[in-house]
């Protein structure tokens, strides 16, 4: 990672930076609820309710999955000049980028399930903060995709607004070549 560069293109060079980005609020909840013994609101509804918000979160995190796959394709198909540089100068980048949202969007929805499948009344007191990390972890992701999708869109939009390129000029005919040529001048 560089020294300098924007808070953006520090976070952009390393994905990792997602999950303390997640961690964090979820250490601080951990930490106020340990203090001062308030607060845990995923303990506030029942466990059934509970199992049914870990389930729909995983759907949701599945479907946001899928559009991040969409905008891949479209990442992929686009051929533009500016598109072709960006894939060419930053190609590593970019896919360390991609296949951080998928690969995040698949532990996720395990975590999810996970949760889904453990906790039950008296069960594990830690499942929901497995729950709530999961959806931290979503919801930092989900800036990156919008961010990346965002970032590969204007590229696009770029390349496809430009006027397209006209044939190069013709060069300029000088009739008096040969007598130059002659002449050795």
């Amino acid at each position: 990672m560089r020294t300098g560069g924007t808070l953006v293109e520090r976070w952009s060079e390393a994905v990792w930076w997602d999950y303390v980005i997640a961690l964090v609020p979820v250490a601080v909840h951990f930490s106020v609820i340990k203090a001062t013994g308030h607060g845990d609101w995923l303990r506030w509804i029942t466990a059934d309710q509970r199992v049914s918000l870990y389930g729909s979160a995983a759907g949701v995190v599945s479907a946001i999955g899928g559009l991040s796959s969409i905008a891949i394709s479209i990442y992929l198909s686009s051929n533009g000049e500016r598109l072709r540089a960006a894939r060419r100068h930053y190609q590593s980048e970019l896919r360390r980028n991609w296949k951080s949202l998928l690969v995040a969007t698949a532990l996720i929805c395990i975590c999810c399930l996970a949760a889904q499948g453990l906790d039950r009344s008296g069960g594990p007191r830690w499942i929901p903060y497995v729950f709530e990390a999961a959806m931290a972890l979503a919801i930092v992701r989900f800036l990156r995709m919008l961010w990346l999708f965002d970032a590969m869109m204007r590229l696009n939009d770029r390349d496809q607004t430009d006027p397209a390129p006209g044939p190069a000029p013709a060069p300029q005919f000088d009739p008096n070549w040969s007598q130059r040529r002659r002449s050795g001048t």
